[in-house]
């Protein structure tokens, strides 16, 4: 299930804009998150450009070009053991066909120079990357700069309007005591013996216009609450259309930074066999990154309400039993269903194709200089197989089986949300899918 922003980001103040403010803060975060890729991809394109330019330099320097036979053998392999201690202590990319040309006393001094000039051409791939980041980054900062705007102005009138409409309130209610007190007096002056007729006539007089007074800040409070009523509507409809938006920007860029991460990893896994299997773990790693996961989780711990508040009513001076405030009593309880955030499928093996192929391989077809997109959704099977442990697991819930490495446990129900049921020596629970191999 999706959480929803528009649906989890409001507050009981009626004047607040904390929801918005949490969003907005979220978005200003993974702003700099981007930045911060950026910076690293410009910072290895330098190593690499820096690095590559120093195997041409060593090519073109190097030494034993006038020997032969077998002292000059010793100078080409010299060189090759050179270069490639160079190249798996470095964090460089070089294609199958390289690796392939890299056997003892097969690399000739020209070779060194053909490895720099992949790893200059690297640095030009990274360089691409970066402008990518950074226009994306930029687009979307336009983006959200109109509807900050839009957010920014329609707050600032709703927070106005709702002081001028306490401020009418407090007129009225002056107005009607002042009202009752000079009716109550001309009601006394009225039955005095000594009360003369202009006297009487003076006080009710200016009772009628104390009376007067009452009914216009009345009226004038009234048309407060009115408008006042259609600014919390115009902000409700400006701040659910905000939330949408800005969803969308935070899965678009969760998905483009996940992306540029696994494209980079790919280039740096096919630096060597050797290297690859350190990356591989950067890889499972991606494997576990899920949009709705997240969302979910910052919603799970940032939500500030998920009804708006309530509007502001009107309240009759003389009503002896009045509706209570409803501005600051309006809050929510967001029960969260626990979920796994383990991705489908047995992850064991690691993933060698592209992110963006959707279909994996049959077992039968092989995969060479591939990497594996992100495992899609399994449906759920049935069945009595026995499967291996290939990770440590510790229960963290009473319905859950611990497991140890190597242990031998027979699957009785794969679940859609990742959790299998197993058995093991009698006794039953859930374990994480990812967790097992087939034996």
């Amino acid at each position: 299930m999706t959480l929803q922003f528009k649906d989890a980001f409001w507050g009981s103040d009626f004047i607040s804009n904390v929801g918005y403010e949490t969003i907005l803060q979220r978005l200003n975060d993974g702003r700099r998150t981007c930045k911060e890729l950026e910076e690293l991809l410009k910072m290895r394109a330098t190593a690499e450009e820096k690095y590559g330019k120093e195997l041409i330099t060593i090519a073109r320097k190097a030494g034993g070009m006038y020997e032969i036979c077998t002292l000059r053998a010793s100078f080409d392999e010299m060189k090759t053991r050179k270069q490639k201690i160079s190249h798996y202590f470095t964090k460089a990319v070089v294609t199958r066909s390289i690796l392939h040309v890299l056997s003892p006393m097969s690399c000739p001094f020209s070779e060194i120079e053909n490895i720099g000039n992949l790893h200059i051409q690297l640095s030009g791939l990274l360089k691409e990357e970066v402008k990518r980041m950074e226009t994306f980054r930029e687009r979307q900062k336009e983006q959200r700069k109109k509807y900050e705007v839009i957010m920014e102005k329609v707050q600032k009138t709703k927070v106005s309007l709702y002081k001028k409409t306490l401020e009418s309130k407090r007129s009225y209610e002056q107005r009607c005591k002042e009202a009752d007190e000079a009716e109550l007096t001309a009601e006394k002056l009225g039955t005095a013996p000594t009360a003369t007729p202009k006297q009487i006539e003076k006080m009710n007089n200016k009772s009628k216009q104390w009376r007067e007074a009452a009914e216009e800040a009345e009226k004038q409070y009234t048309t407060n609450i009115e408008q006042l009523d259609k600014i919390r509507q115009e902000w409700e409809s400006t701040h659910t259309d905000t939330c949408e938006i800005f969803q969308q920007q935070e899965e678009d860029r969760i998905s483009v930074v996940r992306n540029a991460l696994w494209v980079h990893c790919n280039h740096l896994s096919m630096q060597c066999v050797k290297e690859d299997e350190c990356y591989e773990n950067v890889r499972k790693s991606l494997e576990m990154c899920d949009i709705v996961t997240d969302n979910n989780g910052f919603v799970e711990m940032k939500s500030t309400g998920s009804t708006p508040p309530a509007p502001v009513e009107y309240q009759n001076y003389y009503d002896k039993n009045p509706t209570a405030e409803r501005n600051g009593g309006v809050g929510f309880v967001g029960v969260m269903k626990r979920f796994s955030n383990l991705l489908q499928g047995n992850c064991s093996s690691g993933s060698k194709v592209n992110i963006n192929e959707g279909v994996p391989q049959s077992a039968g077809e092989t995969s060479d200089g591939v990497y594996a997109s992100i495992p899609g959704f399994q449906a759920s099977q049935m069945g009595s197989d026995e499967y291996k442990a290939i990770y440590d697991y510790v229960a963290q819930g009473e319905d859950e089986l611990p497991l140890s490495v190597g242990d031998i446990v027979i699957v009785l129900e794969q679940g859609e949300d990742g959790w299998w049921t197993v058995k093991r020596n009698g006794i039953s629970g859930l374990v994480p899918g990812s967790y097992l191999a087939k034996e």
